[in-house]
């Protein structure tokens, strides 16, 4: 049976990975494992041990403590895309969508992104 921890950690591993646009297997490679133990620790098939956890940790440039960030006792860790709020997905991170968006977002220039934020903003209202 997998743990609601697994499914969090794993997803939170999955996040940064795509987050700064890194592959599985580059992932894998820097860890010194095969992608397919990846895949499984991203999907919470296979628990993460410690060890490996800071391994990966180093190979994503971010403390361990940032797979557990954002889990609690109520948290919702079944993976899926439950609407809260204006059809946004409940984790954002997860849909390579939004993470292309945020990319490009970041690529454009602080006074243009600014102006786009605010035109995406009045546009949000007017829904």
């Amino acid at each position: 049976m997998v743990h609601p921890v697994d499914v969090h950690v794993g997803r939170r591993i999955r996040q940064r990975r795509l987050l700064i646009g890194m592959t599985q297997q580059q992932l894998a490679q820097a860890v010194g494992i095969k992608f397919q133990q990846i895949q499984k620790y991203e999907t919470g098939a296979n628990r993460v041990s410690a060890s490996r956890l800071w391994d990966i940790a180093d190979a994503l440039d971010v403390p361990v403590s940032v797979f557990f960030e954002g889990i609690d006792g109520s948290a919702d860790t079944s993976g899926g895309t439950a609407s809260r709020s204006r059809g946004v997905p409940a984790s954002l991170l997860d849909d390579k969508e939004a993470l292309d968006l945020v990319r490009s977002y970041y690529a454009i220039p602080a006074n243009q992104r600014r102006r786009l934020f605010e035109l995406a903003r009045v546009l949000g209202d007017v829904v």
